[in-house]
């Protein structure tokens, strides 16, 4: 008997194992594939992204509102949410990159816009009033308070629009005009 055919080992005439790999043109064609599914996944990717952005800034519009409202009541008085360039006080005029929830001199809350998106408002300011009623500072408020906007065509629906309804009711409804632009 053969003492290698015992051990399991082979000798040097038998047939000897082909080193296994892949060859170039596998490869290649692994790496097309990949590269045609990264580019129909990217734009698509993208969209959540922005949708996802445009979703949160919106929603901490929208507790910023609640928590005026709720402390209106819980206090008794009126607090306000409106714009403001040091985090300390309510700005008259600019654009909605941060705003305050205030009563009287004490903020209650500060929050404050993630770029490439826009917060724009008829109104500089929104007053909640111990019953929970919100108002403008000239009395009336108007509709589509807020418009939270993302410059971009991924999503077409590129706008989120805050209301107050009646009762102070808030809403968030999606809309767009799909052309990437904010008003």
């Amino acid at each position: 008997m053969n003492c290698m055919k015992c051990l399991g080992m082979r000798s040097a005439n038998s047939g000897q194992r082909r080193a296994r790999g892949f060859t170039l043109l596998e490869l290649m064609v692994t790496v097309a594939v990949v590269a045609i599914l990264a580019a129909v996944a990217t734009p698509s990717l993208i969209s959540v992204v922005n949708s996802n952005r445009l979703a949160a800034q919106a929603n901490e519009l929208v507790a910023s509102l609640q928590i005026a409202r709720s402390e209106a009541v819980r206090l008794n008085t009126t607090v306000t949410l409106c714009r403001s360039t040091d985090g300390a006080s309510c700005a008259a005029a600019g654009a909605w990159t941060r705003w305050i929830v205030i009563s009287g001199t004490e903020v209650l809350r500060d929050s404050s816009l993630r770029p490439p998106l826009q917060v724009t408002s008829v109104d500089a300011a929104v007053n909640f009033r111990s019953d929970g009623r919100a108002r403008s500072p000239a009395g009336t408020l108007s509709s589509n308070v807020f418009t939270v906007c993302i410059p971009t065509t991924y999503p077409p629906q590129n706008r989120r629009l805050v209301d107050l309804a009646m009762g102070s009711r808030i809403a968030t409804n999606s809309s767009g005009s799909g052309d990437g632009t904010c008003p």
